[in-house]
């Protein structure tokens, strides 16, 4: 691997009267390799818009710096800007410019499951999180004709954003959807987003695995059956059913915990909610690039 890149806080003099600040060398832990692929997106994007050369505060390499280290979990934002020199306005346009760019690479859904078709897994996993949110007031009616917080997940006790995502058996995380806000179950996230295409897929030989939260997803989604009511027990072959999923489904499942273990900002968005889609997919971006999973980059 490739050695990480060097960042250095701005040097401060000190003079009379003022704070003695002492500047230090920080590292970002992410290899140079991918540093160089965020910039040339970054260049590409800069051909395609016109911006002519030496127009803007940072290189394209410096605003990728600057871009991982959002993801890496310096949530700051005018910390980085001062961190790099520039205005707290340029360092939120230059992140948001990273998001996009960034999330233009992600696969599609069809894309998602040709290439895991082709790969030649044997199943794939249907997962779902929730993002922690700044509390967001947006009005919803829920399913039962009330007026509820849209953005208030009543399982988290916390205002959150629902996302869904497909995962390979190893636990790369394949494709992830637009978010849906917090009140939105699972299963009803799923079926606007995913069911339909995982349905085609079944029919031609791909299943797929999911907890008891999507239980009556439809054909080729595999849940865990319930436990019988009234206290019954169920039946040796429908545990060692359960038994068997379970122990498939439990590495796919870290399809988040390695997005969210990796790049911090999906912890916690302090952006808006409805960003938190583009944002998790150029996360997604910049784990395939990792994991060697981009096409062209094996």
């Amino acid at each position: 691997m490739e050695p990480p890149v060097d960042e250095f806080s701005p040097q401060e003099t000190p003079s009379a009267g003022r704070l003695h600040v002492i500047a230090h060398r920080a590292m970002l832990d992410v290899s140079r390799a991918l540093v160089q692929y965020v910039a040339r997106l970054l260049q590409d994007e800069r051909r395609r818009l016109g911006t002519p050369k030496g127009s803007r505060a940072l290189t394209p390499f410096w605003q990728a710096v600057l871009i991982l280290r959002w993801f890496r979990g310096a949530y700051d934002i005018p910390r980085l800007g001062r961190d790099h020199r520039i205005s707290r306005a340029t360092a939120y346009r230059y992140i948001a410019e990273g998001i996009d760019v960034l999330a233009a690479q992600a696969p599609d859904l069809h894309e998602a499951l040709d290439r895991a078709q082709a790969d030649g897994p044997a199943h794939v996993i249907l997962d779902g999180t929730l993002i922690s949110v700044d509390r967001c007031a947006e009005q919803a009616i829920s399913v039962k004709g009330e007026p509820i917080d849209a953005w208030y997940s009543g399982k988290a006790h916390q205002h959150a954003g629902n996302l869904q995502a497909l995962s390979a058996p190893s636990g790369v995380p394949l494709w992830i959807a637009d978010v849906e806000p917090g009140s939105v179950h699972d299963l009803t996230a799923a079926r606007a987003h995913v069911l339909g295409a995982l349905y085609a897929a079944a029919a031609g030989g791909l299943p797929t695995l999911a907890d008891g939260g999507y239980d009556g997803a439809g054909i080729g989604v595999h849940t865990p059956i319930k436990q019988p009511a009234r206290n019954q027990t169920l039946s040796p072959d429908n545990r060692t059913y359960n038994q068997l999923l379970r122990g498939l489904r439990c590495l796919g499942e870290r399809g988040f915990a390695l997005l969210k273990g990796r790049w911090r900002i999906l912890r916690h968005i302090t952006a808006s909610p409805s960003t938190i889609g583009d944002i998790a997919r150029a996360a997604l971006v910049l784990t395939h690039f990792e994991h060697n999973w981009l096409p062209g980059i094996r």
